[in-house]
């Protein structure tokens, strides 16, 4: 099993109020340049938060939510301190509850 970090707010914030994609870029960049291997996702409606031990981070966080996964923790805590009016966790997958720690319940257009 691994643990997975995320940091988790509304999609609106993450993709439209913050400048995410360009902090994300800039990382994918420099993880090419360090010949590092992709250690975060962007997931849109994240379906970990549908989990019953979820429910109370879900009920805090306005829907509907995204969140940026990784399994590094230290990224994650430097999001949060970047971003501010986020919420930081971890949870282990494959699990039970959580089979998938990427998987997305969004509508796929």
């Amino acid at each position: 099993m691994q643990t997975y970090y995320y940091v988790l707010a509304s999609e609106r914030f993450l993709t439209q109020e913050e400048p995410i994609a360009e902090v994300l870029k800039e990382r994918t960049r420099h993880y090419h340049e360090q010949e590092k291997e992709i250690d975060f996702w962007l997931v849109k409606q994240p379906a970990f938060l549908e989990s019953k031990e979820m429910a109370q981070i879900k009920q805090k966080c306005p829907q509907p939510a995204a969140a940026i996964i990784s399994t590094n923790s230290q990224f994650i805590t430097w999001l949060k301190l970047r971003l501010e009016y986020v919420i930081t966790g971890e949870f282990q997958s494959p699990s039970l509850t959580i089979p998938e720690a990427l998987a997305s319940i969004a509508n796929v257009s």
